[in-house]
């Protein structure tokens, strides 16, 4: 049968339109518009309205809304009357019917259809996410398979879309796609490798998205503004302010040993005080069980205390038991930081901040911070194969440097369990070790960031059986103001920047240029031209080429850093 035999020739010619269009795409869709498309075909009735269409198979609201929608846009630019809406034409029919029978009743005022609500997934859901990702390869992307459309999406997204938010369940964030497909905002294509792309109706949602994004921005929070001091050479990144970051000076720097600052320690004596577990109260199992860790571990007999710590998920602390007696001795508050710090990281959590580079900074940190045993703890819980297949060796790289060039104790465990049941055993192992001797506690008046880390290395060489420590109101001011990083580390920082050049190798070309500013200048009197070229290529690897090991600079590294500092 022709279209044009139909007893509805143009509603059907529109739904063949989109099963066609749903055929190409291999969208779910397609059995839905197959089923309207036979049964309007095969229907002998004229309908006036599409609305009157869900009596047959394959026709629901929305079908019938969109060939609604369709039809009015129609009679709009032929100049057409649109037909009246079915139920419009039976209010009118009782009206009347009213009138004629000399009903005196008002008549109760018809409800207004609900307008179906535009959908806008909300912000940084896995929904949200996926449209965005899609939506940045522009309207002529053929689409983008799962592993390259997750890491795409992932910056949008508050969830992982590779490991479950809640590890009772089994739901990522990938499961919004489920949604995208079954509300036709996205379609997938091919075979055995799926690609992904949006939808005529998906477009429209990234259209909401980008206007909901400019009228949000606005609101959003600024970036610290990192700022170069000229004065002392160190670069601070503004604004954060910390309840102890006046606790210590900033002061200057020793020139050598004789100049350190001399002391009497303040002596906690045994029984003066209790070991306690610090946890950082963004530690939770999930958003709707943020008191999962603290409970357990209060089952296994410790009752961890809970507060936003400015560096590390855990730490230990001696509490005096009579308060206010560490103040009137020259150190603030009532606890003394233990030589224990844990870092806590799930998988794939681990993985985005290698990615983000919060893994070197977070090291960084935690080296200035003078604690002398990090534990750096990694679940190793169930992740997306595909997905995690093209990091592993650099997950792998990670877990080792941590050990063998940072010294840190690595302590893998499966789920968060494991890690409770690891932290109350080294709780109750450091109650043993410390409880029953002396501590030693530097006043803090003789502190400064600039003399700690190296008053303490001093402590350790000429007093190791000793152990010295700080209250922790001058930890926290310690750590929070350990983002202020002198121009030597900044320029350290930047020359890892560069593929293969480790912290051995950046610190050997720091020893021969000393800031940025001395680099740069060295490549300029390279000269220019032919000749030029080849020594801006070969200046790093022709002074430190010599050295053996992890140190040395090839010539491959040498070129590498020229393309980067030689082009400044």
């Amino acid at each position: 049968m022709s279209h044009s035999a139909s007893a509805n020739p143009l509603l059907l010619e529109w739904v063949k339109e989109w099963y066609d269009t749903a055929k190409e795409r291999n969208s779910k869709g397609v059995t839905t518009y197959k089923h309207a498309y036979d049964s309007l075909r095969a229907c002998p009735i004229t309908f006036e309205h599409p609305s009157s269409l869900q009596q047959l198979k394959g026709f629901g609201p929305k079908l019938c809304e969109r060939l609604t929608e369709q039809l009015r846009n129609y009679c709009e630019e032929n100049g057409l009357p649109m037909p009246p809406h079915p139920s419009s034409k039976k209010r009118a029919g009782r009206s009347n019917q009213g009138e004629d029978d000399g009903e005196d009743e008002t008549a109760r005022p018809a409800k207004k259809p609900r307008k179906a609500k535009p959908y806008v997934p909300a912000y940084r859901s896995g929904a949200y996410a996926l449209v965005v990702a899609l939506s940045s390869g522009g309207e002529e992307s053929t689409g983008i398979p799962k592993a390259e459309l997750i890491e795409a999406a992932q910056p949008h997204c508050d969830s992982s879309f590779s490991a479950p938010a809640d590890p009772t369940k089994f739901y990522t964030a990938w499961n919004s796609m489920k949604t995208l497909l079954t509300k036709e905002l996205v379609y997938e294509r091919g075979r055995p490798l799926k690609r992904y792309a949006l939808t005529d109706e998906g477009w429209e949602v990234a259209k909401r998205i980008q206007e909901a994004a400019v009228l949000r921005a606005p609101d959003q929070q600024l970036n610290p503004l990192v700022v170069l001091d000229d004065e002392d050479d160190t670069v601070s990144q503004r604004p954060r302010k910390s309840e102890f970051g006046d606790v210590v000076a900033d002061g200057t720097a020793a020139a050598d040993d004789a100049a350190l600052p001399a002391f009497t320690p303040i002596r906690l004596a045994p029984g003066s005080f209790t070991v306690e577990l610090i946890l950082d109260n963004r530690e939770v199992r999930a958003k709707t069980d943020r008191d999962y860790m603290q409970e357990e571990l209060a089952k296994r007999g410790v009752k961890p205390t809970v507060r936003a710590l400015e560096l590390g998920d855990a730490l230990w602390v001696a509490r005096c038991k009579q308060p206010g007696w560490l103040a009137q001795q020259g150190a603030e508050g009532d606890e003394v930081v233990l030589d224990f710090i844990v870092e806590r990281k799930r998988l794939d959590d681990l993985l985005g901040s290698l990615r983000d580079g919060r893994f070197h900074e977070q090291k960084f940190r935690l080296r200035r911070s003078g604690v002398k045993n990090v534990i750096y703890i990694v679940e190793e819980i169930s992740m997306d194969a595909t997905h995690f297949q093209k990091y592993e060796e650099s997950v792998q790289s990670a877990m080792a440097s941590m050990q063998v060039v940072n010294g840190y104790f690595l302590k893998r465990t499966q789920k968060m369990d494991d890690t409770i049941r690891y932290l109350a055993s080294m709780t109750k192992m450091l109650k043993t070790v410390y409880e029953g001797k002396n501590l030693d506690v530097i006043p803090t008046r003789v502190l400064t960031t600039k003399n700690y880390l190296p008053l303490l290395k001093h402590l350790r060489e000429t007093k190791p059986s000793a152990s010295h420590h700080i209250s922790y109101p001058a930890f926290a001011s310690l750590a929070s103001k350990s983002n202020n990083m002198a121009l030597r580390d900044l320029f350290l920082k930047m020359l890892m920047c560069s593929k293969g050049i480790t912290g051995e190798k950046a610190i050997e070309i720091q020893k021969v240029w000393k800031t940025p500013n001395e680099f740069v200048k060295a490549y300029e009197r390279c000269g220019s031209g032919e000749e030029g070229k080849r020594r801006r290529m070969d200046l790093v690897s022709s002074r430190l080429g010599h050295l053996v090991g992890r140190k040395k600079i090839t010539k491959v590294l040498s070129q590498r850093l020229a393309e980067v500092w030689g082009e400044a």
